[in-house]
């Protein structure tokens, strides 16, 4: 242990006393920081700074109309990119702007093209057509300029269709508020028409029934018609020949008037006679009384005989008599008429029960009953009283009843031939509506059978509709759908615009770009820190005093540690406190800086002094590796696989993990893992350099020798 102390002794002697020495360890001690510190301000907060990149803006919008207001888009996209002061927007001509593209004065060009506006409002035709934003850039001018251009562009066309859509959206999301508005005020009638649609469809299957009936009503109307036409002709010889009967019947009532005048005596002679006939009837039942007590039955049978006669004459004169006033009732009925049939049919009947009575008398031989002779003897005494009235009143009621009856049946022949005489001349005309009512009916006929076919199709239609009804209804309400469409729609628009607003919620937040990145660069400087400082330091000891292998390797390694741990305090600390970088724990980001260091510096130190010239090599080839493997720019998803296969091995990627760890916030998991797998690079390191110098060294003294005497490799 003194050996390897007076080594480390005898290396801060002579720097301290060897000012040249001094001023060339400070500047290896300050050169990592400042390759930190320039690299982390430079990246400090980049896209900030947008606004130094120009891009040219060309506006060739000619504009359009729209329902007659002239609308140019291109002129409001020109005042939105004015207000917008993150990138320079630069408002040139077409030709200015390809021409500063193509010599690198431009970064990017944007070329609004004339039918931009056209096209725009080409939505509110049948073939509407896509807008379009012409964007060229310049990719050769730098790397990562494309990238802010094409957001740059990008968030102009977002723009662009995020306006669209919310006036879009507000003019439709206005036009069903109006839409609402009706509704509400009409949603009464509606729920009646859907009642009457109801309705209609349970009415469905009588209409179908009501409209089979009409198609056979209609048929049979048609057939009747039909009919009647047939018996038109008929009608006509029928009229013709009842106007001439009329005629004739006139004229024999002409003639029966007369004769009824000249017959009126004979026929109440008929009474007269009918009423004598009754008296010898009864003349003889009287005698038939009295020869009963005499005992002379032949005389008795005779005189009953004799009367059975006379009540025949006068049955036969009251039948001949009633059917004279049935003739002429039938001819012209008339109540006196009917009155005088009346009575002489009662005296017919009574006439016919004495003639049944008085038979049955005769029918005792030679004492017939008293009795029945009695009561036969009463009733010929009062139908004879009947037709005393009857005779009494024939001046005053039967003649002029007859004479009434015969006037009105003349009468109704008159009016039956006016009649008949006005038929015929309108059967012509009768004729015609036939036929046109023919037509009208074969017609209806048709259009009823076209309806009565259609029906089903019209059922289907109205039951589909019901359906939907219901269908909709068990869905929902129609009134809420009316208080759907009623909503603000300028709220709605808005919503529709942008349905989804990103909610950020950052863990572990770093406030700037150059804070996110100090972990990387701090760890780069550590390591370009370890290469300068084997670059302009031996490793080997230059001495009187023999020592050991592992007494050179632990003395020298004391000095370059130390150096390494003063290159990770000013590079930390610096950036700290100097740049101002963020830190939750700026202890800790201060303490894994030293062990980074610490561990980076055996590493190197260790390849060198093992491998001499070619170990700095490999630790270079380690850095360039560690540069693209190490995930301290882009993720380590995003470069190609070898890259992704190394990044589990190389050191950096738990120096700059453990850093993260102390800028972002603490994952103690995380803070352990990455300490102990660096604690294993430098027990790896330790081991590789105990193991192989001695041996390694010996091999290489003549190699090394002999390139020394070439003036060109120390």
């Amino acid at each position: 242990m003194t050996k390897l102390g007076s080594i480390y002794i005898q290396d801060i002697r002579n720097i301290a006393t060897n000012w040249a020495a001094s001023v060339v360890i400070l500047g290896l001690i300050l050169l990592p920081s400042l390759y930190a510190w320039f690299n982390i301000e430079a990246s400090w907060d980049p896209y900030s700074s947008t606004q130094g990149i120009q891009i040219a803006v060309t506006n060739l919008d000619q504009g359009t109309q729209i329902q007659g207001k002239q609308i140019n888009l291109g002129l409001e996209i020109k005042k939105s990119l004015e207000a917008n002061p993150k990138i320079g927007w630069t408002f040139v001509s077409h030709e200015a702007a390809q021409s500063g593209l193509k010599h690198g004065n431009y970064y990017a060009a944007i070329e609004i093209p004339p039918e931009f506006s056209q096209h725009i409002a080409s939505v509110l035709t049948p073939n509407p057509v896509k807008a379009e934003i012409r964007y060229t850039v310049n990719e050769k001018i730098n790397a990562v300029a494309p990238k802010i251009t094409s957001k740059g562009a990008s968030s102009i066309t977002q723009e662009v269709n995020r306006n669209f859509v919310k006036t879009a959206n507000g003019a439709i999301f206005k036009i069903f508020n109006e839409i609402g508005v009706e509704l509400k005020q009409q949603l009464p009638l509606l729920n009646k028409m859907k009642g009457l649609l109801y309705k209609l469809e349970m009415l469905f299957p009588e209409i179908n029934k009501a409209a089979d009936i009409a198609v056979k009503d209609l048929k049979e109307s048609n057939r009747i018609v039909k009919e009647v036409q047939s018996r038109i002709p008929a009608a006509a010889e029928l009229a013709a020949k009842g106007t001439e009967f009329s005629t004739d019947l006139i004229q024999f009532l002409d003639q029966s008037s007369s004769a009824l005048a000249n017959a009126a005596p004979h026929i109440k002679q008929s009474l007269i006679q009918i009423r004598q006939s009754l008296e010898t009837a009864e003349l003889g039942i009287t005698a038939a009384e009295s020869l009963a007590d005499n005992k002379s039955p032949e005389a008795i049978q005779s005189e009953l005989a004799r009367a059975q006669q006379s009540l025949a004459e006068a049955a036969a004169a009251a039948s001949t008599f009633q059917s004279l006033i049935n003739n002429l009732n039938t001819v012209a009925p008339s109540s006196s008429l009917t009155g005088i049939s009346t009575q002489m049919k009662g005296i017919a009947a009574k006439i016919e029960t004495l003639q049944n009575t008085l038979l049955q008398a005769s029918k005792q031989g030679a004492e017939p009953n008293s009795s029945l002779l009695d009561t036969t003897k009463k009733m010929v005494s009062t139908v004879g009283s009947d037709l005393d009235r009857m005779i009494d009143s024939y001046d005053r009621e039967i003649l002029p009843g007859l004479q009434e009856a015969l006037a009105q049946a003349k009468h109704t022949a008159a009016q039956t031939r006016t009649a008949l005489t006005e038929a015929q001349r309108s059967l012509p005309k009768v004729q015609q509506i036939l036929n046109d009512a023919s037509k009208g009916l074969t017609l209806g006929l048709t259009e009823a059978e076209h309806i009565r076919g259609q029906l089903p199709e019209a059922e289907a239609n109205v039951r589909s509709i019901g359906d939907r009804l219901r269908a909709f209804e068990k869905e929902g309400h129609l009134e809420d759908l009316i208080k759907l469409l009623q909503l603000n729609y300028q709220k709605e628009s808005e919503f529709f615009a942008e349905p989804v607003i990103l909610v950020e919620n950052r863990l572990f937040p770093i406030p700037n770009y150059g804070s996110a990145m100090s972990p990387f660069f701090t760890t780069l400087s550590l390591w370009v820190g370890g290469l300068l400082l084997v670059s302009m330091l031996t490793v080997e000891v230059h001495s009187d005093e023999e020592y050991s292998s592992y007494q050179v390797y632990f003395g020298r390694f004391l000095t370059f540690g130390t150096l390494g741990l003063l290159q990770s305090v000013f590079v930390s600390t610096g950036d700290l406190f100097i740049l101002g970088t963020y830190a939750k724990e700026k202890l800790l980001f201060i303490l894994f800086s030293l062990l980074i260091s610490l561990v980076f510096m055996l590493m190197i130190y260790t390849l060198v002094s093992v491998f001499g010239n070619v170990g700095k090599a490999l630790a270079i080839v380690l850095l360039v590796l560690q540069l693209a493997g190490s995930g301290g720019t882009f993720p380590i998803q995003v470069t190609p696989p070898f890259f992704q296969m190394i990044y589990p091995f190389l050191p950096f990627t738990y120096g700059i993990g453990l850093l993260r760890e102390a800028v972002g916030g603490i994952v103690p998991e995380l803070v352990i893992r990455d300490i102990l797998l660096l604690i294993l690079y430098g027990a790896l390191a330790l081991l590789l350099g105990l193991a192989l110098k001695p041996g390694i060294n010996r091999i290489a003294a003549p190699l090394v020798q002999k390139a020394r005497k070439s003036g060109l490799i120390h």
